[in-house]
């Protein structure tokens, strides 16, 4: 767990949290406890509270447990209080401060995609994307749309995604110093200009999606003609103070891969979890209408422009995929990759969105499905016993969920972190409810989950894991083997769980070849033994078996591989050949993904 106190460089950045409340106190003890969790010193900032509330919070008050209570009296509104907030982390020697509301809308569950989002850009403002579940009020949606349009206005660029949302990390010194200089609104028109201001100042902005919810006894603060009148005052405000800068606006705006595409100003890469979906709900709901009306093809043509501009738009994306085939085409022995092959990796992933959409929605549109390998599988189903899956985001291990289950007649149960594709994860949901049955959603594999784990497979059911992510949490828990002519970080998870629960363990591939999928199974070990001693040694033997074989495979199909990040970057703390496992408890590694459509020249040797 890092640590609370401010690190002895003081030009290395310290992470604190500030909370604002006003009469908010019901839900306050868990969010700090959440925050606590992630080893954050908390800031909370009382803003004029009535008893109960009043009292509540400032029982909450531990400096030895870090946590912080100062009061504001009278009320002084919401940007009043994060600047109290701010200024006592830059008094305490905090470089940055992670706000979070204190009614308990944020999930606490999304801090490691907003934290590691953060320390990989630490000169940016990192703001989370909400992304709602049907408790949202309509009117809410419509008014935060609105400020949405005005924003793209007053910062003549789309690059702010959502301006409202509260749970954020600010670079404390450039925050202040724009408050102090200028007019910034004190009360619920805060969170939107202070972000406008930093954007002119050159301070990009990083989203992250975090789900937002409103819970059903929440007392909301916003005064509807008051603060409705605040925000119009706003974007007057700031509309006529862009054209009156309009050059210096135009100057200091951020860099477009710092500010869209996730990459840090300094060039440090973005963890692939802080690295949110692109795409509207909308157009997606549009696009399967569009495969059940026309089928694959005429959804697959449809799909070619929307692809193409996704592709001209998202350089960082653009240039890691470059880097991927670079490296394939300089094993095979082929010339350098052009942007065409960039834009046909692009499309094969779109259409293996499609194929995962279809298995669940109706899998005779999937067309045949192949399988090889599977005889054991079978055996140990017949015999009732299960095992451990290890797959990866090379093909379609998600039609594989859609398509074997019933073949085997046993649950593949998957482990996933999806805060980052909750979109496509609920077009999934809403074609067969049944996709959530057997999806296990977490960021870190405690003994608790372990133990779930186990059970299901002694019951008979599979377990899937990725083993080409590395964990959300605990990056340094990988280890640094060969792949692609580079060393790179693969996660020891899979193979700590497998120790834990002592079961069979097979790779699983599946890959589109014309109008047919082949799946294929490998086994890899009847029960993994860690010795202990040298047990980072054989994770990384491990890891380097199943590099192996993914990159085999990679070479085979190249376009089917789908991690459009820098794979190659290494995790804070990472060694030389290995890093060495913190715990013994495997942090969860991704999604599993699906396939794309493409015909490679398969090569037989690695």
């Amino acid at each position: 767990m890092p640590s609370e106190r401010p690190s002895a460089d003081p030009s290395a950045p310290n992470l604190c949290a500030v909370v604002p409340s006003r009469n908010h106190h019901k839900a306050l003890p868990k969010v700090v406890e959440g925050l606590r969790a992630h080893g954050l010193a908390v800031i909370l900032v009382d803003d004029g509270s009535d008893d109960p509330a009043r009292t509540a919070i400032a029982a909450l008050h531990a400096p030895e447990d870090g946590v912080e209570v100062i009061r504001l009296d009278p009320n002084q509104g919401k940007g009043a209080a994060v600047a109290a907030g701010l200024r006592r982390a830059l008094a305490r020697g905090f470089t940055h401060a992670l706000q979070m509301d204190a009614d308990g809308q944020h999930d606490a569950g999304a801090l490691p995609a907003l934290i590691a989002a953060h320390r990989a850009n630490p000169g940016a403002l990192v703001s989370g994307r909400p992304i709602y579940d049907g408790s949202v009020p309509r009117s809410r949606q419509i008014a935060r749309w609105l400020t949405h349009v005005w924003v793209w206005v007053e910062t003549l660029s789309l690059r702010i995604a959502d301006s409202m949302c509260g749970f954020r990390v600010y670079p404390v010194a450039p925050t202040l110093a724009v408050m102090d200089s200028e007019t910034v609104g004190r009360r619920m028109d805060f969170d939107t200009e202070i972000m406008v201001r930093l954007f002119w100042r050159g301070v990009p902005t990083v989203h992250v999606p975090v789900p937002v919810v409103y819970p059903p006894d929440n007392t909301s603060n916003f005064r509807l003609l008051q603060d409705n009148w605040l925000i119009t005052r706003m974007h007057t405000r700031l509309v006529c103070t862009m054209l009156l800068r309009l050059p210096s606006v135009l100057r200091n705006r951020p860099p477009r891969t710092a500010a869209k595409e996730g990459a840090a100003p300094d060039g440090a890469a973005l963890h692939w979890a802080a690295v949110g979906e692109r795409g509207a709900w909308l157009g997606m709901r549009i696009l399967s209408a569009i495969h059940r009306l026309i089928g694959r093809r005429g959804c697959i043509a449809a799909l070619w422009p929307i692809v193409a501009y996704f592709h001209l738009t998202d350089r960082a994306g653009r240039r890691h995929s470059m880097d991927y085939l670079r490296r394939v085409h300089a094993a095979k022995g082929l010339p350098p990759p052009g942007r065409l092959d960039s834009l046909r990796h692009y499309m094969t992933f779109a259409t293996k969105a499609l194929d995962s959409f279809a298995a669940w929605d109706d899998p005779s549109r999937t067309g045949p499905l192949e399988v090889a390998g599977s005889e054991e599988i079978e055996r140990l189903a017949a015999g009732g016993r299960g095992g451990l899956l290890i797959v990866s985001h090379l093909g379609n291990a998600e039609l594989c969920r859609a398509r074997l289950t019933e073949r085997f007649n046993r649950p593949m149960n998957v482990l996933l972190h999806t805060r980052h594709a909750r979109l496509y994860n609920r077009l999934l949901k809403s074609v067969n409810p049944d996709v959530e049955d057997h999806t296990i959603q977490v960021t870190e594999v405690g003994p608790d989950t372990a133990i779930d784990l186990t059970n299901r497979v002694q019951r008979g059911e599979w377990i899937a894991i990725a083993g080409d992510r590395t964990p959300v949490m605990g990056q340094a828990r990988t280890s640094l083997v060969p792949f692609l002519g580079q060393d790179a970080p693969f996660s020891q998870g899979p193979y700590v769980l497998a120790a834990l629960m002592g079961c069979p363990v097979f790779l699983m591939f599946c890959l589109r070849e014309g109008d047919r999928h082949v799946v294929r199974f490998e086994h890899f070990s009847d029960r993994i033994e860690l010795p202990r001693r040298n047990k980072d040694a054989a994770l990384t033997e491990l890891a380097a078996r199943y590099a192996r074989r993914l990159e085999e495979h990679c070479l085979s199909a190249p376009l089917q591989w789908y991690n459009f990040y820098d794979f190659w970057a290494l995790p804070p703390g990472a060694g030389t050949k290995g890093t060495p496992a913190a715990t013994d408890a495997p942090g969860a590694d991704g999604t599993v993904p699906a396939a794309a459509p493409d015909r490679v020249r398969p090569l037989t040797s690695a």
